[in-house]
């Protein structure tokens, strides 16, 4: 057989050509395009030909689903195609990772025979997040709810708890290392196996010779496969490596977790087919400063894509927060009484999630000829367009003042329906005058100074009421609330406003006449 031609490929786009250049001509990035060998067809999967330990010996070929029968293989393999209805579908029992938060991610546990990548900053906590899980699915800790994912994909309810087999591959740590930590963070089971290998073939033939009900692979840049050409960490070699590892997935219906790297930009390393090619895509992210992370869906084929899952980095490992409600609130924000000057809580939307938000701003006199701005938790750009409207429409001058807003413990307050808990805190900060703790604010201001419904307000309401807000400063509700949506919100006096004034004026901290 002739050699193929060397070929170029775009690591963005996927665009191939036999030209190299420095600059893609779909895409225009620059320094994305790297030389490219097809790799030799392995004999490797799907078919159902393949000897012991690439899943030969169940009788059936792997597919998106799981098995197939033999009846439906042979009639595959003929190219005959299946009607749709005479498919059996089996219940899928999801595997239960031991922890809450990660299982709501994924949309109630990990699917057998699904491929999920952890991509996430270098010392976020991917690993630890991992050799956590590993250790409780080896310690048969049953964690998480049952049920489907949102799309129906999928169902059953997770896996009882029982002893299982987990196959840990690193390629970056050695086992001593790998033993170290696990010990740290009281992971050390009888049944986690441990390798550290960088060879694709030598996890494959772990993974067929154990059969583990989960295998864990740190990380997809660092394995490198001796059939095609390439460094490690190139888009050849981690397409190679992901095929592979997909293929060994569906075929032996072993779930991988397979942990991936990020650029500078924060983008997964690598080509995008790595991302399409993939069942899950999870992006744990955190701030360096905090001790605070959370796992995000990007894609998922087996559940919904805006839940979020949160955490807490610790010396003893990583837990999960499964109330994080507390944690962007100051003590005693829930209580009667009076808070300080220049204090407002909101509440904003994280996927499912509504999770309270309190935002503090400093107001002085400036000795600057520019005023200094600075915002943490806010967007800049969004704050100085607040400022213009009190000025225009609320009576308030601070254009001229020192403006310091920032929220509390990293948590974000640029949505828009965190617009009057800013405007807010900044009146109350330049009238000296604190807002009563047990009140929230929620609404969109817009240019000309009214108050715009925001999307989700019951639910925002609905915890409100839960953490013991007793008053609610909100837009004026186009459609009253079901009769359920009250019964979520009793003990909650929500007062509806329509312009920035008299919202400012319900709060108590309008301009002083």
């Amino acid at each position: 057989m002739a050699k193929n031609p060397t070929q170029y490929l775009c690591s963005e786009c996927g665009w191939t050509g036999a030209k190299w250049f420095g600059r893609c001509p779909e895409c225009g990035q620059w320094g994305t395009i790297d030389e490219f060998h097809e790799a030799r067809p392995a004999a490797r999967a799907r078919t159902g030909a393949a000897g012991p330990g690439t899943g030969g010996a169940r009788g059936g070929i792997g597919t998106e689903s799981g098995r197939v029968s033999r009846t439906q293989a042979a009639m595959v393999a003929d190219g005959v195609a299946t009607p749709i209805t005479k498919i059996g579908t089996e219940s899928v029992t999801r595997l239960t990772t031991g922890f809450s938060e990660f299982d709501r991610v994924l949309g109630g546990g990990i699917v057998p025979g699904s491929v999920v990548l952890v991509a996430g900053e270098p010392g976020i906590g991917k690993s630890t997040l991992l050799l956590e899980t590993a250790g409780h699915v080896a310690r048969a800790v049953a964690g998480g709810d049952s049920g489907s994912g949102d799309d129906g994909s999928a169902g059953g309810a997770p896996d009882a708890a029982q002893p299982r087999t987990v196959l840990y591959i690193s390629g970056e740590e050695s086992q001593a290392q790998v033993r170290m930590r696990a010990q740290r963070i009281n992971a050390v089971e009888d049944n986690l196996l441990l390798a550290a290998t960088t060879d694709l073939a030598t996890v494959l033939g772990l993974i067929g010779q154990t059969r583990p009900a989960l295998a864990i692979v740190d990380s997809a840049q660092t394995i490198t496969s001796q059939d095609v050409d390439g460094i490690s960490g190139g888009s050849t070699q981690v397409r190679e490596v992901a095929s592979a590892l997909i293929d060994t997935a569906k075929t032996l219906d072993v779930p991988v977790l397979l942990v991936g790297h990020v650029t500078k930009d924060g983008s997964i390393a690598g080509p995008r087919t790595l991302e399409h090619l993939v069942d899950v895509v999870c992006q744990f992210e955190g701030d360096s400063e905090t001790a605070l992370r959370m796992l995000r869906a990007v894609k998922n084929r087996f559940g919904p894509t805006d839940e979020v899952g949160c955490f807490d980095m610790s010396g003893e490992g990583i837990e999960e927060v499964t109330d994080p409600s507390g944690l962007f609130l100051s003590s005693g924000s829930g209580d009667d009484g009076m808070a300080t000057e220049g204090t407002c809580v909101t509440f904003t939307l994280d996927g499912h999630r509504s999770l309270p938000i309190e935002v503090q701003s400093l107001v002085t006199a400036s000795v600057l000829p520019t005023p200094r701005r600075a915002a943490n938790g806010v967007d800049t750009n969004r704050l100085a367009m607040l400022v213009a409207v009190l000025y225009r429409h609320a009576r308030i001058n601070i254009l001229a003042n020192d403006l310091y807003v920032s929220t509390i413990a990293g948590g974000l307050a640029k949505e828009p329906a965190c617009d009057l808990a800013v405007a807010a805190a900044l009146a109350s900060a330049a009238n000296g005058v604190p807002i009563a703790r047990g009140t929230c604010a929620i609404g969109e201001i817009s240019l000309t100074g009214q108050i715009r419904p925001v999307p989700r307000l019951e639910h925002r309401l609905a915890e409100a009421a839960r953490l013991g807000f007793t008053r609610a400063v909100v837009p004026v509700m186009r459609r009253r609330g079901r009769s359920h949506d009250a019964a979520h919100t009793a003990g909650l006096e929500i007062l509806q406003v329509d312009s920035l004034r008299d919202a400012l004026a319900t709060l108590g901290v309008a301009a002083k006449r």
